[in-house]
């Protein structure tokens, strides 16, 4: 494994061998065993999108993991200028050991590993969210024990988020149900991938018709980063996109509910079920950490036997 670019890349085999390590690393970190095996290794931490989990998620992990992280926004680059894409990989390639970054378009995500020498992992695109959802999987199987004969749902947006979830769910042996309005559905290469899953994967506009018997699910904000424009046309395109009790009365009596945050409470989810489930929802978060740890551990070259 020499990036993280996207789900799509990651083969189950690798997906499973990155959440063994990251509930290692958990154990470890709640133990206090420390872990340096990335130490004088430095990540360089590129943000053209905010960030609250993301940033102090690696930049903690890096720590622990012995090395550092540096900050990079697009203030601080010449990137932000108009330096191509390629020669900031050349340089950075140069100076660290790994880059992280959370941007817009995947293609730069995509430059950085073609034009670079040292190993990328995608923060967050437009496109996809592989970080925050292998923190999703590892919450998963922390509360469920597995993935064989799970259901996930996910209603709201056909975003970078369903992008993920739909792969990543799919590729680890779970059932995947999806509503979003339509002209919000994922990615049509998404939707090619999961044809070959025939009927588990499921798609509708009907939320209560996707969340039938669901173990697990999930929601995100009606607006994502950069949309902002759009927010009073969403808000109509996804009323009635809401996990409240209605949908929590027709999944499984013990489904569990993920939120990949921040959370617009009544909205995509109401107050009630948000703090019912909170613990699961901020356990997600802390998960960032762990998985995102293993990540740089496996592509950073101080992989742990």
């Amino acid at each position: 494994m020499n990036h993280l670019l996207k789900m799509l890349d990651l083969s189950k085999e690798e997906i499973i061998d990155i959440l063994n390590l990251a509930d290692q690393l958990k154990y470890e970190n709640k133990n206090g065993i420390e872990h340096k095996v990335l130490k004088g290794k430095t990540l360089g931490m590129i943000f053209q999108k905010s960030s609250t989990r993301t940033r102090v998620s690696f930049e903690t992990g890096m720590y622990q993991l012995g090395g550092q992280a540096l900050f990079l926004s697009n203030r601080d680059l010449q990137i932000g200028r108009g330096e191509p894409v390629q020669d900031t990989a050349r340089v950075l390639s140069r100076y660290l050991d790994g880059i992280m970054i959370r941007t817009f378009e995947q293609k730069e995500v995509e430059d950085l590993a073609e034009y670079g020498s040292i190993p990328i992992i995608n923060g967050l695109t437009d496109f996809c969210h592989p970080c925050q959802v292998l923190a999703d999987l590892m919450t998963i199987r922390e509360f469920k024990g597995q993935f064989e004969g799970l259901k996930m749902c996910y209603i709201g947006d056909g975003n970078n988020m369903a992008n993920s979830l739909i792969v990543g769910g799919l590729k680890v042996g779970m059932s995947v149900s999806i509503a979003c309005p339509e002209g919000y559905r994922p990615d049509p290469k998404v939707l090619e991938f999961a044809k070959q899953y025939g009927d588990k994967f499921f798609m509708t506009d009907k939320p209560a018709e996707a969340a039938k018997d669901a173990d697990v699910l999930f929601t995100d904000v009606w607006t994502s980063m950069g949309e902002e424009a759009e927010t009073e046309k969403r808000k109509v395109a996804f009323a009635g996109y809401q996990i409240n009790d209605d949908i929590i009365a027709v999944a499984k009596p013990d489904a569990m509910v993920q939120h990949c945050l921040p959370a617009h409470r009544e909205e995509e989810i109401t107050e009630k079920v948000f703090e019912a489930h909170a613990n699961e929802i901020f356990e997600e978060a802390e998960n960032r950490l762990h998985a995102q740890k293993a990540v740089m551990v496996k592509v950073m070259g101080g992989d742990k036997k």
